[in-house]
């Protein structure tokens, strides 16, 4: 995701699959401009540090008016796809007393980084656009004396959602009711624990799920008791080069930025063994050694391990594979346990909590 600029400038041709994409848009976007649809934003949480901050959200078009008091009870995973975005839409952001002007990008999505003077804490800058009433999106200022923060992934770690076997993905994603879906045992705790015993750590959850899904990503976090944090998404569909995102890439190049943006600060990354966390994790911690302060892994059942579309991890086979802390290639240190109860205690015995 990235801000156009708000002068004209030159386009790199598009993948087709991209061209066709965006023609539906533009025909659907016409059509549904003389039905009373209008343009919303909807924010995301962003973070930055005292001199900068970087912003995030959408602009959809929708007919849904919200009234007051009222509230939905049941919402379907489907519903946060059946939406039309306003490309290439002018927004002006306001933030620490300064005006910015910029265009969201093909997809709606506002992805800037921009000059800032605020406080660290959680902060807000307000974010309008032609016809869309105006938000606050929050963001995360993180105080440059802080040393140590989390990273974590979302799918299996701390929320149970059986990815990336196809149906089951499905039918998690697009039909299951939110409030459905299930917490992993313990993880709440655990970061709760964390951010007690490092006060003002910037908490930030990864993952390759699409940006459709925030919403409902931030009300369940908040609903299990999960500190706060910027949700660090992906968008679906085509991009300018590609028929669909790489979920993989899209972690690495997260990681490196955030390696970037806050080089003095060690990472405790938390993942599971499902998918490619721990491959991702190793590959950081041996590019950015000096901002790893260690990698927690949630080893899942071998029943949990064929639904997400892999095969059980016998203990050892990895760093921190048995049940007490193990170092990593790098001397990193890596733990491994079923649960957030067994992640807590080998981070204590780490000196980690």
């Amino acid at each position: 995701m990235s801000l156009i600029p708000a002068g004209p400038a030159p386009a790199p041709r598009l993948h087709r699959a991209a061209r066709v994409e965006d023609a539906v848009h533009q025909f659907i976007e016409r059509r549904l401009g003389q039905g009373g649809w209008d343009a919303t934003i909807v924010p995301y949480a962003g973070y930055g540090a005292p001199g900068w901050v970087r912003v995030l959200g959408r602009v959809l078009l929708t007919r849904l008016r919200r009234r007051p008091g009222r509230q939905i009870e049941k919402v379907r995973g489907w519903r946060h796809f059946a939406t039309l975005p306003v490309q290439h839409a002018p927004v002006v952001i306001e933030a620490g007393g300064t005006r910015h002007e910029a265009r969201a990008d093909r997809s709606g999505f506002i992805d800037l980084v921009l000059k800032a003077d605020l406080a660290p804490g959680w902060q807000s800058v307000r974010i309008t656009s032609p016809g869309a009433e105006p938000v606050d999106a929050p963001v995360r200022i993180v105080d440059p004396d802080l040393r140590f923060g989390i990273l974590s992934d979302i799918d299996d770690t701390v929320m149970v959602t059986a990815l990336p076997r196809p149906l089951l993905a499905a039918w998690n994603t697009f039909v299951l009711d939110e409030h459905a879906r299930m917490a992993v045992p313990g993880m709440a705790v655990l970061f709760e624990r964390l951010v007690t015993a490092h006060p003002g750590a910037p908490v930030l959850y990864l993952s390759t799920g699409a940006w459709n899904v925030a919403p409902t990503l931030t009300r369940f976090l908040s609903r299990h008791l999960y500190p706060a944090g910027p949700l660090l998404l992906t968008n679906w569909g085509p991009t300018a080069d590609s028929w669909f995102r790489n979920g993989r890439e899209h972690k690495r190049a997260t990681l490196a930025r955030l390696a970037r943006e806050f080089p003095d600060i060690r990472w405790l990354l938390i993942g599971d063994d499902g998918q490619h966390d721990q491959e991702i994790y190793a590959e950081f911690a041996a590019k950015y050694p000096d901002s790893v302060a260690g990698v927690a892994i949630r080893r899942l059942s071998p029943t949990q391990a064929v639904l997400a579309g892999g095969f059980p991890t016998p203990p050892g086979s990895a760093p921190g594979g048995g049940a007490s802390p193990a170092s990593g290639p790098l001397g990193e240190t890596w733990l491994c346990a079923p649960d957030g109860a067994g992640l807590w205690r080998l981070l204590r015995e780490a000196n980690l909590l």
